[in-house]
């Protein structure tokens, strides 16, 4: 036997995502995710042989090694239990790291469970603490990342609203997703173009919401993907990370997104991503990172990505529809949020997204950043077995 183990995703299972979850404790709101998933893969928790979970930090909860609090809720009692954290890249990270263990043989099916209960524990607060030698986000991520955007904008002369494009298409797509925490239906450009402005250029409604939630996935490997009736498969997956301040870094366009990109294109025999995908769900937490990462992952050249945005190649029916879930603009569980993106991309390519669904996917992008843009996950998964 040599090389690595074709993955499969079998099963995918999410919470409803909302602004407090006061029905469920956190084991609940895992459990509820992963017997989901449990239930799509026809597998019990008998059947599964490890389990990865992954979270932001937290900052009240309490919880700081969730991998033993929650081991029971998980079933994992008496098998390997590990916990990944990648900042808000963490939901990707998770899945590339169960999906290892798999590709790696050590373990044949993998239960991945990634969450946040924000009403509980604000990761906002956690990582604004003064932690030496680091930068505090004492303004919030916004606050952070605006400046970026102010760039981004210089450089590529984009229109000031394109923003407002990105945000009303992602909350119109999130009406169209029953497990979507904003549902907006009478949201307008005008309404957002209105709405406070928080860190210029970023009004309150381009800006992502916090919430509860998880998501869960079941993987497995070559043979129990030929079992299943309706698997994803993974194609390629990567991970990078970078310094969040280095000198000459450019956190406009980071090299390690591209890296990342240009790896996960690489095993996945992709050339050209926006004539090969047939849709993305890509890490959005800001409006304007839309066109930011339509340059960075190669589906448009520097300075004309928010071009895209504007014809509309972005949109539901569009030629390379991005976040048809409603992405993190709509749902946020920041610990969730990267999962959620690559969850959503394989219930793309296996046909289960209901009214948000892609017509023909069959090959999709699930993408994930983290901390100051420096942490980077993704995967390419398809209908047919590499």
């Amino acid at each position: 036997m040599s090389g690595k183990e074709r993955v499969a995703i079998i099963g995918c299972g999410q919470t409803r995502h909302d602004t407090a979850r006061g029905d469920v404790s956190i084991a609940g709101l895992v459990r509820e995710a992963a017997m989901r998933a449990l239930i799509d893969a026809e597998l019990t928790w008998a059947d599964i042989d490890a389990v990865v979970i992954g979270k932001a930090p937290d900052f009240f909860e309490g919880l700081m090694m969730p991998e033993l609090y929650l081991a029971e809720a998980l079933g994992a009692v008496g098998k390997p239990m590990l916990r990944v954290h990648t900042a808000g890249s963490v939901g990707g990270s998770t899945a590339v790291v169960a999906s290892s263990l798999v590709e790696s043989r050590v373990h044949r099916r993998v239960l991945t469970v990634a969450f946040e209960k924000q009403s509980e524990s604000e990761a906002m607060w956690a990582l604004s603490m003064p932690i030496p030698f680091q930068q505090p986000l004492l303004a919030g991520a916004g606050g952070y990342f605006a400046p970026y955007i102010r760039a981004y904008m210089r450089r590529s002369d984009a229109p000031d609203d394109i923003g407002i494009m990105v945000a009303l298409k992602d909350r119109l797509n999130a009406c169209k997703n029953p497990y979507a925490h904003l549902h907006q239906p009478d949201i307008t450009y005008d309404s957002i173009k209105e709405s406070i402005m928080l860190w210029d250029p970023i009004r309150f409604d381009e800006t992502c919401p916090s919430s509860d939630g998880a998501f869960a996935m079941v993987m497995t490997d070559e043979a129990g993907g030929d079992a299943h009736a309706n698997p994803a498969w993974i194609h390629g997956s990567a991970l990078r990370s970078e310094p969040t301040i280095a000198p000459g870094r450019d956190q406009v366009n980071p090299q390690g997104g591209r890296d990342c990109a240009a790896d996960v294109y690489a095993q996945a025999g992709i050339t050209d991503p926006r004539r090969e995908l047939d849709m993305a769900e890509v890490y959005v937490p800001f409006s304007w990172y839309e066109p930011m990462w339509l340059e960075n992952l190669g589906f448009a050249d520097e300075g004309e990505g928010w071009k895209l945005t504007e014809q509309g190649a972005t949109a539901l029916d569009g030629d390379i529809p991005w976040n048809c879930s409603g992405g993190v603009l709509s749902t946020n569980p920041i610990g969730a949020s990267g999962m959620i993106r690559f969850g959503e991309a394989a219930m793309q390519v296996r046909g289960q997204c209901g009214d948000h669904q892609v017509d023909g996917a069959r090959k999709a992008l699930g993408h994930a950043y983290g901390g100051g843009a420096q942490f980077f996950a993704m995967w390419v998964v398809g209908s047919d077995k590499p």
